[in-house]
């Protein structure tokens, strides 16, 4: 982002300024009124509403562009009413981010952000540099990392700085992590699972354990533990979240199918179902709005599997089928004919209508798609679990922009990315 000292000197929002007498000749005033006119820009006619209102539609890094253009400019975007304005205009789609970790050298670490409005990657600092980050993850407008012991950190989106939280009553790695808003409309962390190795042994004292921080008192809550369902298989590897209304922390066994959520509103577990549709061999779950999503790699009768998406519903874990992804789009993420091992390496992430699948081998450097579920009429598949019709439109995602290090471990999320984080450091303010 541009600092202050180098904004250009340009003056496309600042009147004109006064020079003239004041007492004109008419004719001499008319010419100088048609001259100053003929000299504005036709930016400097439109009022600060209407400027704002403009910027509301633009992607958040067009955004920080135009900050950076005039002191007007930048001025309106980093006001903290812009960007509640701008969510009142349009919502902006999250974005999705990727996180390569180099066990061996640590310089190597890169990671991106995918906006979805500008259709462009951006390159990230990897990490807190004074750490040696053990596990990244990513949730609700946060990057969150933990370390060898029990310390845990985070920092807002595309912005910064890190910190660090007390120390979490057991130790983790690769734990499901989530962003809440709790009483008196704060913001709280959940952390779920995420087994720690000692000694090369898993430490079982408490593989389950679920816990809760709250930034404004810096502590943690202990909570009832995941269901012992989910105990083969424990972290953000085998099992995937999915935040529903603000309320309900569902966590779903990626290979098990095992599903059961959370209350945050009275800490309590639901009973552990299995939500598996015919010929499923291993599925992600995904927060669509009101609805769940289920995406996941298929057996067909006939020729090889297929990725397809559901519709779930929370209460009843009913499900139909809403799309199918293309066999070319499908192929595109591999570059190679071994059909025991390619799908592997499928991973797939998303939110709000947006589902992102990708593969985490390095070979065409991390190739993704994604589909774009929204409702409508006319759509092609009828989704009975919610009595709402969808429509799915797949495309590529742009490659990576290069030159993209090999890395031992991805890691991939969807999260928003809140414009007062970026420019004008709301998320701080509210916690």
């Amino acid at each position: 982002m541009a600092e202050a000292d180098a904004i250009p000197p340009t003056q496309i929002l600042e009147p004109l300024p006064a020079t003239a007498p004041e007492v004109l000749d008419p004719v001499m005033e008319g010419e100088m009124r048609a001259a100053a006119g003929a000299r504005a820009t036709p930016w400097s006619r439109l009022s600060c509403d209407l400027v704002e209102l403009i910027f509301s539609y633009l992607p958040l890094r067009s955004v920080v562009v135009a900050g950076a253009v005039c002191r007007q400019w930048r001025a309106l975007v980093s006001d903290p009413g812009f960007a509640a304005g701008a969510a009142a205009y349009r919502r902006r789609r999250p974005w999705f981010f990727l996180y390569g970790q180099n066990n061996v050298v640590l310089s190597k670490n890169q990671a991106f952000g995918f906006d979805p409005d500008a259709g462009e990657w951006i390159a990230l600092p990897p990490s807190p540099s004074a750490l040696h980050v053990d596990c990244f993850a990513g949730a609700g407008g946060f990057f969150f990392a933990t370390t060898s012991s029990t310390r845990f950190c985070y920092a807002p989106l595309l912005r910064g700085p890190w910190r660090e939280t007390s120390p979490l009553i057991f130790s983790r790695c690769n734990p499901l992590v989530g962003v809440f808003f709790g009483a008196g409309g704060h913001r709280r962390f959940v952390v779920a699972g995420g087994a720690r190795f000692i000694g090369g042994l898993v430490d079982i004292e408490d593989p389950l354990a679920v816990e809760i921080y709250d930034p404004a008192t810096d502590s943690w809550e202990l909570c009832p533990p995941l269901p012992p369902e989910f105990r083969i298989g424990n972290s953000s590897q085998w099992l995937s979240a999915a935040l529903l209304g603000g309320r309900f922390f569902f966590v779903f066994g990626i290979y098990s199918c095992s599903i059961a959520a959370f209350d945050l509103s009275c800490r309590a577990w639901t009973e552990v179902r299995t939500l598996r549709p015919p010929g499923v061999l291993f599925s992600f779950l995904i927060a669509c709005g009101d609805r769940l999503i289920l995406a996941g790699l298929c057996n067909t009768p006939v020729g090889p599997p297929c990725f397809a998406l559901w519709a779930v519903d929370h209460r009843s874990m009913d499900f139909a089928e809403i799309g199918v992804m293309p066999r070319d789009l499908l192929s595109c993420l591999f570059d190679t004919d071994d059909d025991d091992n390619k799908f592997a390496s499928l991973k797939c992430v998303g939110l709000d209508g947006l589902v992102y699948v990708f593969n985490v081998d390095h070979h065409q450097a991390y190739p993704a798609c994604v589909c774009e579920i929204s409702d409508g009429s006319a759509a092609k598949f009828p989704d009975s679990a919610s009595g709402l019709n969808l429509s799915c439109s797949w495309r590529k995602v742009p490659r990576l922009p290069g030159p993209v290090d090999r890395f031992h471990k991805v890691t991939v999320f969807c999260s928003p990315v809140p414009a007062d984080s970026v420019l004008g450091g709301g998320v701080d303010r509210e916690l």
